[in-house]
């Protein structure tokens, strides 16, 4: 028999997630894990890591608890900003284009896309979201506009076209940030076609 607050206060301690090892510390065999996954009792996120049904928290709190050093990447990035209203059907987050791909596969929940990054290019314009206690990555919106102007032909040219128009009226936008990134990021004549014209 499952005992299950002690069930749950593990995945307290744990800050929501647990491992299949985890789970077996505490002494739950895999036939009582799959019957708790069945029963709705906890979830499975990927391979061996589970979450408590009862703590169900937004889905960036998630990837940043699974992915740490990830960062909120284009059109995820736009829609966090209002920049979009079209969500996303999977996350798109940056990762370290060294970091094993084998972590990112997999994911039943929440549904992710990596983009593998230079080291360098993944420090640029970072800012950070405290949400329910957990520090999330996101780039801020000047380097977001940098990324979808280099991704361009793989973004729709209406989600495109709105969020430049969106950053354009944003009071909150830095335009020496912008530029300042886009040098860096090797995309200034394109910020200066696609927004230079309006400034």
């Amino acid at each position: 028999m499952i005992k299950y607050n002690l069930l749950k206060e593990a995945f307290e301690k744990s800050g929501s997630i647990l491992k299949t090892s985890d789970l077996k510390n505490i002494g739950i065999n895999s036939r009582q894990i799959k019957k708790l996954v069945e029963d709705n009792i906890i979830r499975r996120i990927k391979q061996g890591y589970y979450e408590l049904n009862e703590f169900v928290y937004p889905e960036e709190v998630l990837l940043a608890k699974l992915f740490p050093n990830a960062v909120i990447y284009l059109e995820s990035a736009l829609n966090y900003y209002g920049y979009t209203d079209r969500i996303p059907k999977e996350w798109q987050i940056a990762v370290d284009k060294d970091s094993g791909k084998t972590k990112y596969k997999n994911l039943e929940y929440p549904k992710i896309k990596p983009f593998y990054i230079e080291k360098e290019y993944l420090a640029i314009g970072v800012d950070v979201i405290d949400m329910e206690g957990v520090k999330i990555k996101i780039f801020n919106r000047d380097r977001t506009i940098c990324d979808i102007l280099r991704y361009k032909n793989k973004i729709q040219s209406e989600v495109f076209n709105k969020a430049i128009q969106n950053y354009l009226k944003d009071p909150k936008k830095n335009i020496s940030k912008l530029f300042n990134y886009s040098k860096k990021l090797k995309v200034l004549s394109k910020v200066e076609t696609y927004i230079g014209v309006w400034l």
